[in-house]
């Protein structure tokens, strides 16, 4: 079975390869300008400028659209058309532009066809003689982008309101402004044989271990991909090699949040394009912490982490303990609503496993639909789905009116940990079948399972469950419960305490 599955994609998929030889820049400059043109083809955004300077012929080669027309001729163009010193010498004249003419700072060399192409796709005017075997890149992007806006899935009542966008370099920027110290390293590496996508690594080079980034740079690089058109491309690559429902990389599109992670020694991956930011390593813990939780008073924070952590559990194991319960284990039920419970179910013609599938089901598929459509007819579909069908279907007796009362309970508690939707909803379906079949055994031995697999995970050597298991009494001043500033920000934290 798994031959002939591998034999079908084998007949419609080639595997990614490395990338083709480079070809070094000719001396020729018709010869460069051909394979380029042969690169490019038709593509009419790909503009040539073809001018005679001093002696020599040069060509401007730019990417209509990704470069600042303004900047090109103030910066570019017209300084080397109106210089009066040029060198006779064809091979002194482009490091003579370089280096005297053109008052950009950001300027590049490339010595390949290759590199001159990759630049002249991010957005740089390269510059290209006869008679020089090499070009010069000079950068004056200006291409589209959206505006800093403010953080939409992870909504801070106190902190700052800024998030993270798909420009490259505004991401870097929020992270400069916030950590103003030569320690925060950001290192470019690329990954994709056709996108090219430029990531980001940063980090703080007195914090992070250099076991741990160069592990990540090494697993981004040798990923096989064609294409990265977002930071979800590159998670399997970098996640734990163990297989769990909770993830050991975390995702923010708060800059705040960035650096407050990389000040405890993790390693931030950003993707061009991508205005989420990966985590690598990240704790189970930290999954139920917000900036505002920092902004707070302790106690009030310390409450809501408490809340977070049983919306969790009720998230996960409340319909399958409704499901056992009703199936398998009356007895623990008051008398007083067992008798209505009871009356409840037996005008219902399906069994209660059956029917808490069903409207969970259901629910999903009005969530779907509310988060894909726009946000004014999604808003629409919300109340339909809530009010209009669960009434209907209480009304028609398809389902029991506590089991809405466990379904909505359950949805509400899903969305109070945004980062654990995805393992939640697949874990709640789970442990209804569980808890429909062997009842509360099942449920005890589901949840021991999870939690030897939780335990089990330790990516880039810190245990996804630390500093709960292993117990570090030290780091309980920012778990469970917040400690206040004073403390916390008294000493630093030891990152190496916090490994294996």
């Amino acid at each position: 079975m798994f031959e002939f599955i591998k034999k079908n994609i084998d007949d419609i998929t080639y595997p990614v390869e490395d990338e083709d030889p480079k070809l070094p820049i000719f001396d020729n400059l018709q010869m460069n300008i051909s394979y380029l043109k042969s690169e490019f083809g038709d593509s009419f955004d790909i503009l040539y400028k073809e001018i005679k300077v001093g002696n020599a012929d040069i060509c401007f080669v730019m990417a209509d659209g990704m470069c600042e027309n303004l900047l090109v001729v103030e910066q570019v163009v017209k300084p080397i058309i109106s210089e009066k010193r040029l060198p006779l010498r064809k091979e002194k004249l482009l490091d003579f532009i370089s280096k005297n003419v053109v008052a950009g700072i950001d300027q590049q060399r490339a010595e390949t066809l290759q590199d001159a192409i990759a630049n002249v796709l991010s957005g740089l005017v390269v510059l290209f003689v006869d008679g020089v075997n090499y070009s010069e890149c000079f950068g004056v992007q200006g291409f589209p982008k959206r505006s800093i806006d403010d953080a939409v899935a992870e909504v801070e009542e106190i902190g700052s309101h800024e998030a993270f966008t798909e420009s490259f370099k505004d991401n870097i920027t929020l992270l400069r402004r916030r950590i103003r110290s030569p320690v925060l390293k950001c290192e470019i590496v690329e990954c994709g044989k056709t996108s090219k996508t430029r990531i980001c690594v940063c980090y703080m080079s007195d914090r992070a271990k250099p076991e741990t980034v160069n592990d990540i740079k090494t697993k981004i690089k040798n990923a096989k991909l064609d294409t990265v058109l977002g930071s979800g491309y590159l998670r399997p690559f970098l996640d734990s090699k163990r297989f769990s429902f909770f993830s050991a990389l975390g995702t923010t599109e708060r800059p705040d949040v960035a650096c407050a992670e990389m000040a405890e020694g993790r390693v931030l991956i950003i993707t061009d394009g991508t205005p989420f930011a990966i985590i690598a390593p990240y704790l189970f813990s930290e999954n139920f912490q917000t900036m505002d939780d920092y902004n707070y008073r302790p106690f009030y924070a310390t409450l809501i982490r408490t809340l977070k952590f049983v919306s969790f559990f009720i998230g996960i194991f409340l319909p399958g303990i409704y499901i056992a319960i009703c199936t398998f284990h009356q007895e623990v039920i008051p008398v007083s609503m067992l008798y209505d419970m009871a009356i409840q179910e037996s005008i219902t013609p399906f069994p209660v496993m059956l029917e808490t599938v069903f409207i969970h089901f259901i629910y999903e598929i009005v969530r779907e639909a509310g988060l894909r459509m726009p946000k004014s007819i999604g808003q629409t579909v919300g109340i339909v789905g809530a009010i209009v069908i669960g009434e209907a279907a209480v009304s028609a007796g398809l389902v029991a009116a506590p089991l809405l009362i466990v379904v909505g309970l359950s949805a509400i508690t899903s969305f109070v940990v945004p980062h654990l939707y995805q393992p939640i909803a697949f874990l709640r379906f789970a442990f209804m079948v569980i808890g429909g079949i062997f009842g509360f055994y099942g449920i005890v031995v589901g949840a021991s399972v999870l939690l030897v697999n939780m335990c089990a995970a330790n990516p880039y050597g810190v245990p996804l469950l630390s500093p709960i298991a292993p117990f570090s009494l030290g780091a309980m001043r920012d778990n469970f419960f917040r400690m206040s500033w004073k403390k916390l920000g008294k000493r630093e934290l030891k990152i190496d305490k916090m490994e294996k």
